[in-house]
């Protein structure tokens, strides 16, 4: 995985933006899911839920029904997400207490967390909090999530900025969860992890197989 076979495999493609991660993850969650999306590109995914599809997002300091991000002209400064984000709120959204959105989160009630990772490991095990040599901050909610949510998706890019794989045999960041992720979107691949490890889903526009193995650290296969 050097910094030259991540140069030229990003060369050949047409690698996934922000955007178009958050809105390749939106389009697979289902009918009816409670969602939490935490900080990084999971922000951007209310804007992508299909209208014709009621997915109720929930946002760990107090709202259940969060919609997209308003137009500027329609900011309401009272309203922000966990991120410090404006949002909007959907038709029949609330507001909660901070103690009772922990709860929920707590208490198994939603279906899936969507979060942003440095490093995901081939058996489930993710790092978001820290990096080494980072100054320690706190892990915040993400351990809480990670444990009550059914589901974890992360949304990362692929590799480090030096072109290093951030998707891992084995992370070498301290962890938020052991063994909690179930899929991965890159911005250059949407991954299963399975009992076999990381199981190719997706490719970005013009990446093969090999090229994406060229800069990732752990032993991918194709879905079947």
């Amino acid at each position: 995985m050097s910094t030259k076979a991540a140069a030229e495999t990003l060369a050949a493609c047409k690698p996934w933006t922000r955007e178009e991660i958050a809105a390749r993850a939106a389009r697979d969650i289902p009918e009816g899911w409670y969602v939490n999306v935490g900080i990084g590109i999971p922000v951007l995914l209310p804007n992508y839920i299909p209208p014709e599809r009621e997915v109720i997002i929930q946002s760990e300091n107090g709202i259940l029904g969060m919609g997209p991000s308003p137009p500027d002209d329609k900011i309401n400064r009272w309203l922000i997400n966990a991120s410090k984000k404006y949002v909007t709120l959907v038709p029949g959204g609330s507001y909660v207490h901070h103690a009772d959105s922990f709860a929920m989160i707590r208490g198994g009630h939603l279906d899936l967390c969507v979060l942003g990772s440095f490093q995901v490991a081939e058996n489930g095990d993710f790092a978001n909090w820290t990096s080494a040599g980072d100054d320690m901050p706190s892990v915040g909610g993400a351990m809480d999530l990670a444990a009550g949510a059914k589901a974890i998706w992360l949304l990362m890019d692929h590799t480090t900025k030096n072109g290093d794989s951030k998707v891992m045999r084995r992370c070498t960041y301290p962890l938020t969860a052991v063994g909690a992720a179930k899929r991965v979107y890159t911005n250059l691949a949407v991954l299963d992890i399975t009992d076999n490890g990381f199981a190719v889903r997706d490719l970005a526009p013009g990446l093969t197989f090999e090229a994406l193995q060229d800069v990732t650290d752990a032993p991918l296969h194709l879905t079947n």
